[in-house]
């Protein structure tokens, strides 16, 4: 259960993806990663959403998350598969459980 987040554009600039999403994933004010285990000290939405997209991906080397927008640096740039990929990260983040899979913790009688 959960809603996914639509992407309503990404785009490519070389080594960077920028993708602009349909909700507000931090406030006004941004949060910048440089490695999976920076982004791992944190509990909170930005910090979850970078650990996933670092753990999804060795190649990227920075995430930076600001109101409605994730930018995505990775080495050797981006090709559509990579792209994709991680667009589907940020699309799944807030989904917890897929229609029909049974959530943990709840029993069917």
């Amino acid at each position: 259960m959960g809603q996914k987040i639509e992407l309503r554009s990404t785009t490519v600039l070389g080594d960077v993806a920028l993708y602009d999403t349909d909700r507000s994933i931090t406030g006004q004010d941004g949060r910048s990663y440089a490695s999976g285990e920076e982004a791992g000290e944190g509990d909170d939405f930005p910090d979850r959403l970078a650990a996933e997209i670092f753990g999804a991906d060795a190649a990227v080397t920075h995430v930076f998350v600001a109101s409605n927008q994730v930018s995505v640096r990775r080495d050797g740039g981006f090709d559509g598969g990579a792209a994709d990929a991680i667009g589907r990260v940020i699309g799944d983040f807030f989904v917890f459980y897929a229609e029909g899979d049974e959530p943990a913790g709840l029993v069917s009688e």
